[in-house]
């Protein structure tokens, strides 16, 4: 992704938080004097009565803006986190260099960042990463006409490939060899080959599977090759902040035990498949 740092954040209301919830966290938190707040369960939040949430739009199925309010599988199961907490979750879009760095957690904009962010070495030296709760695979997709069935394809027929910047899939093409185009955006991954700027892209597996719902791209496009490449989507919280890892954690444990998680999967992202729903960390 393009990191945009200039950009303006913008401040956009989760789509499941209710009024109740706003009622429900004035009766169990406390103001701390300057605009924080800890909640019944000894969580400390930036601003009183919500969670505030780091993202980058759009990455569907995990947060994109529809019909003018941002809905995703990310917003639903921080949405169960929020609710324990007795408070409503906000959404900040942000750059998304801030996710590597943890600059908005350090700074104190947001309490935790959703971003279908992989997991890794590097990343957890700055923040403070969930449990795993979801399984990624990368995709190589192409045009159904255009003769390329795997990466090896794309480069042994000298194919333009693209990729999303400051991704984990361009890391991964870039580490065998390939000099992508880099795109700012999934959405922008997706268009760029669509529109014939690039001829493969290599993606996001769950980021394909929802655009191949709408027919006529399914009609036209079609994955040549799944990479497992061990990636792992983890929320991330601020280096130290134990108690809302915590918190997160056992949302998402109970959410994976009384069917919550299959039900938002099938909603979100398709067929339900048991071993994207990580049990633990490693």
């Amino acid at each position: 992704m393009n990191t945009h740092l200039g950009r303006r954040t913008r401040v956009l209301v989760a789509t499941t938080a209710t009024a109740g919830m706003v009622l429900l966290a004035a009766c169990t938190s406390t103001d701390d004097g300057d605009g924080g707040s800890t909640t019944a369960g000894g969580v400390e939040l930036v601003k009183a009565g919500q969670l505030t949430t780091c993202t980058h739009l759009p990455y569907p199925p995990f947060q994109s803006e529809i019909d003018g309010k941002v809905q995703g599988f990310d917003v639903a199961l921080i949405d169960l986190v929020a609710d324990d907490l007795g408070v409503k979750q906000q959404i900040l879009d942000t750059p998304f260099e801030n996710f590597k760095t943890g600059a908005f957690l350090n700074s104190g904009e947001c309490d935790l960042a959703a971003a279908g962010m992989t997991i890794t070495e590097e990343r957890k030296k700055n923040v403070d990463f969930s449990d795993p709760y979801f399984n990624a695979t990368q995709a190589v997709l192409v045009a159904k006409d255009s003769g390329v069935a795997s990466l090896a394809d794309v480069k042994a027929k000298n194919v333009k490939l693209g990729a999303q910047a400051q991704t984990t899939g361009e890391d991964y093409v870039k580490g065998q060899g390939f000099d992508p185009v880099s795109f700012e955006s999934s959405d922008a991954v997706l268009n760029g080959l669509r529109t014939g700027q690039v001829k493969a892209v290599v993606i996001d597996y769950p980021v394909v599977q929802g655009w191949l719902k709408d027919k006529a791209n399914a009609d036209a496009f079609t994955v040549a090759e799944q990479i497992d490449t061990g990636e792992q989507y983890g929320f991330t919280v601020k280096k130290g902040n134990k108690a809302l890892q915590d918190a997160v954690n056992k949302a998402l444990a109970d959410a994976k035990a009384d069917g919550t998680y299959k039900k938002l999967y099938e909603q979100w992202i398709g067929p339900y498949d048991e071993s994207a729903a990580s049990p633990a960390a490693s």
